[in-house]
C-alpha cells in the first residue's frame, strides 16, 4: 500500500462536490452504506479516475464481549474487494451488548462506545481482531474513538492500550486526532501524551474533524469546521513522522464546496509545514510515505509494521518456525503473533481468552449500555452526570438518523418531533436497525395520542401501516389502511 495523500469522507450528500474538489487523492466511505454489487455511481467514477476508496466500518464492535459476526465480516470483505481497497478500517469500540452471552435482552447503542482499558478487555479485543484479520482480504486498521466518560477500572492509558494492541496483533492504527482532542476536553486525557505513546510506524492514516463545546463538554459532531486545537495535534503528529494519509470527516451540516476545499488546503498546509519544520521534507506536496505489509495474522510482518525506535516488531518476510519477535511477542509456525504470559492463557502456543473473560466483559458492557439506552441506574464508579450527557447524545443521534431513514416523520410531527422521539427513546433500547426504530417510535406515538390533532394521527397511522408489512402494500391493502386510518381518533 502506497501513501494515500489528502482525502475526504465520501457521503452521498456531497458526492458531486467530492468529485470536483481539487487535490482529493482518496476517499473513505462508510462500509455499511455500500452494497458490493451495486456501488454508487460516484464511487465508481472516482475509482475509474484512480482515486483510492477505503471502506470504513462502524458496526463490527470489535471491542465488544462477543466474537465478530461472520456475516458482517463477510460483507466488509466483499466491499473491500469490490472497491479494490488497500485496507479496511474499523474502531476500538463496542456498539452492542446483552444477548445470549449475558442472558439479557440484546441492545444496540447506535454509537461507538469506549471499551474498558483493562488487561482482560484487551485480551478479548485482541482475539476479536485476529478473527477479523483472518476473514478480511486486506490489512485492518483500527481507530481510537471519542468518549464523554471513562470506565472506573481502567488499568492502561489510551496510548499504552493501543500500543499493546498493535504489538499483539500487528493491526494498524487509524489515528483520529479530533478524538484525542475530544478525550482531552471530556476526560482530562493529555492528547499529546497519548500521541507520543503511539507507535508511529503502525499508523495507517489520520482523521481530522470538527466539533463543538457545550456546557464544558466537547461533542465530536463532524458537522463543524476543524478547530485550531485539532490542527495543532495534526501538526504534532506530522512533525514526528509524515502520515501516510490524512482525511477530513464531515457527516452533517455540509458547507459550500469552496469551504470544503479551503479546509482541505489548510490540512495539506498543516502537514507540509510541520514536515518542513521537523526537517521531514517528505511531508511536503504529498502527505504520505510508502506503507507495506499485511497484519501479523496475514502471514507476513513487514518492516513498516514496526516502529523506527522502541524495539517493536520490525521483521521482514514470512514468520515461521517459532521465530521470536521483540518485546515479548512470539510467532507460532502459522505466523500468528501471541503474547508470552499476560492475562491471556496459552493453548497450543496461541493466546486465548481465559474462561469467563467474555462473560465478565459482557455483563459490564450490558450494565453500562442499559444506563445509556434504557435509563437504568448507573453502575458504581461511573460519573452519573456524564452518563446522562452521553444518554442524551445517543437519543439526539437516534432522532437525527431516524429522520434521515424516514424523512416524512419530522413533517408529520412538526416542531414536536424531537421531544416526542426523546420521550420514546429515553427508556427504550433500539429494537434493531433504524428502520425498525422508526416503526417502533411511530407505534409508540400513536398509542400515546400523538400528534395532538386527529388529522395528523390519521396521516401517521397510514404512514406506519404502509411500512410495517414485510413488503409494500398493494392497492387493496392501501384501501384497507385508508379505511382504518379514518377510524383513528
Amino acid at each position: 500500500m502506497t501513501g494515500l495523500g489528502i482525502g475526504i469522507g465520501w457521503r452521498p450528500e456531497i458526492a458531486d462536490a467530492v468529485e470536483r474538489l481539487p487535490g482529493v487523492e482518496w476517499v473513505e466511505a462508510v462500509a455499511e452504506n455500500l452494497c458490493a454489487g451495486h456501488l454508487p455511481a460516484s464511487l465508481v467514477r472516482l475509482r475509474e479516475r484512480g482515486v483510492t476508496v477505503v471502506p470504513h466500518g462502524v458496526s463490527l464492535g470489535l471491542g465488544g464481549a462477543g466474537r465478530p459476526d461472520p456475516g458482517r465480516l463477510a460483507r466488509l470483505a466483499e466491499t473491500a474487494t469490490a472497491l479494490g481497497a488497500p485496507l479496511v478500517t474499523e474502531h476500538v469500540a463496542f456498539v452492542r451488548a446483552g444477548g445470549p452471552l449475558t442472558a439479557s435482552p440484546a441492545m444496540e447503542a447506535g454509537h461507538l462506545l469506549p471499551v474498558p482499558r483493562t488487561r482482560e478487555a484487551l485480551d478479548v479485543l485482541c482475539e476479536n481482531v485476529r478473527i477479523a484479520q483472518e476473514a478480511l482480504p486486506v490489512p485492518l486498521a483500527l481507530e481510537n474513538v471519542a468518549a464523554l466518560f471513562s470506565w472506573p477500572d481502567d488499568e492502561l492509558t489510551e496510548g499504552r492500550f493501543l500500543t499493546e494492541l498493535v504489538d499483539r496483533t500487528g493491526v494498524r492504527l487509524l489515528v483520529d486526532v479530533a478524538n484525542l482532542h475530544t478525550n482531552g476536553v471530556n476526560r482530562g486525557d493529555d492528547p499529546y501524551e497519548a500521541l507520543a505513546a503511539l507507535p508511529a510506524g503502525a499508523i495507517a492514516y489520520v482523521h481530522v474533524a470538527g466539533g463543538v463545546q457545550r456546557d464544558g463538554v466537547w461533542h465530536d459532531t463532524h458537522a463543524h469546521p476543524v478547530p485550531p486545537a485539532v490542527l495543532d495535534l495534526l501538526a504534532e503528529l506530522a512533525s514526528r513522522a509524515a502520515p501516510p494519509g490524512v482525511l477530513l470527516e464531515r457527516d452533517d451540516d455540509f458547507p459550500p464546496e469552496d469551504e470544503l476545499a479551503a479546509e482541505l488546503a489548510t490540512i495539506r498546509g498543516t502537514v507540509t509545514a510541520a514536515g518542513r519544520a521537523a526537517g521531514g521534507g517528505a511531508a511536503a506536496g504529498r502527505a504520505g510515505r510508502a506503507v507495506t505489509g499485511r497484519a501479523v495474522t496475514g502471514r507476513v510482518v513487514e518492516a513498516a509494521m514496526g516502529r523506527a525506535a522502541g524495539g517493536r516488531a520490525a521483521v521482514s518476510g514470512p514468520v515461521g518456525g517459532g521465530a521470536a519477535l521483540r518485546d515479548g511477542v512470539t510467532a507460532r509456525p502459522e505466523g500468528t503473533a501471541v503474547v508470552r504470559g499476560g492475562a491471556a492463557a496459552l493453548r497450543d502456543g496461541t493466546a486465548v481468552v481465559r474462561d469467563g473473560a467474555r462473560e465478565r466483559l459482557g455483563l459490564a458492557q450490558a450494565a453500562l449500555l442499559s444506563v445509556l439506552v434504557a435509563g437504568t441506574p448507573a453502575p458504581e464508579g461511573f460519573d452519573g452526570v456524564r452518563l446522562r450527557v452521553q444518554a442524551g447524545a445517543l437519543v439526539r443521534k437516534r432522532a437525527a438518523v431516524v429522520a434521515k431513514v424516514a424523512p416524512e416523520l419530522p413533517g408529520l410531527f412538526g416542531d414536536g418531533y424531537r421531544d416526542a422521539f426523546a420521550a420514546y427513546a429515553g427508556s427504550r433500547p433500539m429494537p434493531g436497525g433504524y428502520r425498525q426504530d422508526a416503526l417502533a417510535f411511530v407505534r409508540y406515538a400513536l398509542d400515546a395520542g400523538l400528534p395532538g390533532d386527529v388529522a395528523g394521527r390519521r396521516r401517521l397511522y397510514r404512514w406506519w401501516a404502509e411500512r410495517s408489512a414485510p413488503r409494500p402494500p398493494g392497492r387493496a391493502a392501501r384501501l384497507v389502511h385508508a379505511a382504518r386510518a379514518a377510524l383513528v381518533r
